[in-house]
């Protein structure tokens, strides 16, 4: 269990009061066989730009990018190779963009040192003027995490210091830095965050190691693979060791919804049984069902067969659905 004292002393939520909002991961730029499209395998930059464009004209709050350094072998079949790297693509997002945030999702922290982390990360924050979310999670591939920082085992408490580092590091020019890894304190950092006291901070995972994380250090939560029938128990959960923690400090909940294809907008055509299908209003009340048991932040994802298809539903969502979705 983390040291009371390493957790951050403020919150700031990304998500304004009292509105629900939604993003993307964006396709593309990671292309796992669990959810790449085959369309995606041929694209590359302009249809990503393409796709991040219309997002952010669409009113998608967030648009994220993913992370992994290196696949071993014996994981490629599944993973594939092509993960974009996270900070040097959603820096090129920012100069395509202008009102939607940029988001980690998640970045593995406790592979980087978080100096360096945090000078990146400032950095960013700086040149999309706010727009930072860090999303951060511990990782799951042990050749990778070894190789980059070693023991494996220990990567929860590795991520919980470097977790308490960034934030220290986000609101102090000169910070010091908790836990023994860090030995290099009191380093001034420069540029600093647009974003005052500091770029929040949503921790990925549905663990109960995660949610621990989550209430002892997030200000918000990004979910992985937590079905929906799931997702009340997670909450309750996540409320209750919020409370124990940190008083019940305010905390933004997210979730990934199921892949969305909105009838009517492109051609019709057979879908798989998960998909949520229909109407805007069909989606909308699909989707409200998620904010009523607490959830603020909604990931969606089209079911497309080309980048141009994607945008369209894309477009139509922020549109059509968008405004449904109030609470």
């Amino acid at each position: 269990m983390a040291d009371p004292s390493m957790y951050p002393t403020d919150v700031v939520r990304a998500v304004p009061e009292g509105q629900v909002v939604y993003g993307m991961q964006l396709p593309i730029q990671s292309q796992s066989t669990l959810y790449v499209a085959p369309w995606e395998k041929q694209a590359g930059p302009a249809e990503l730009a393409q796709i991040a464009r219309v997002a952010d004209e669409a009113g998608f709050f967030y648009i994220g990018v993913c992370d992994h350094t290196a696949i071993p072998a014996r994981l490629s079949d599944a993973m594939g190779t092509t993960w974009y790297d996270t900070t040097a693509t959603l820096g090129w997002l920012a100069a395509l963009t202008t009102r939607t945030h940029l988001l980690s999702h998640v970045l593995v922290l406790a592979q980087r040192h978080p100096l360096r982390a945090a000078k990146e990360l400032s950095t960013l924050d700086l040149l999309s003027g706010g727009r930072l979310i860090v999303g951060v999670g511990s990782g799951h591939v042990p050749e990778e995490y070894e190789l980059l920082t070693g023991g494996f085992a220990d990567r929860g408490r590795h991520t919980d210091e470097a977790v308490s580092a960034l934030a220290r590091a986000f609101t102090t020019e000169f910070p010091e830095l908790p836990g023994p890894r860090f030995p290099a304190n009191g380093l001034g950092l420069s540029p600093r965050p647009v974003r005052q006291p500091r770029p929040p901070i949503w921790i990925g995972g549905s663990s109960a190691a995660a949610l621990r994380r989550t209430a002892a250090f997030g200000d918000g939560w990004l979910p992985q693979g937590t079905r929906r029938r799931d997702l009340p128990d997670h909450i309750a959960r996540l409320r209750a060791l919020r409370q124990e923690l940190r008083g019940g400090a305010p905390l933004d909940i997210g979730t990934i919804v199921e892949p969305i294809h909105l009838a009517g907008v492109t051609g019709d055509w057979e879908l798989p049984g998960y998909v949520l299908k229909g109407g805007p209003a069909e989606i909308a009340s699909s989707l409200r069902e998620l904010v009523a048991l607490g959830v603020n932040h909604l990931q969606v994802r089209f079911m497309a067969r080309s980048a141009e298809e994607f945008c369209q539903q894309t477009e139509a969502f922020g549109a059509e659905v968008g405004p449904l979705l109030a609470p």
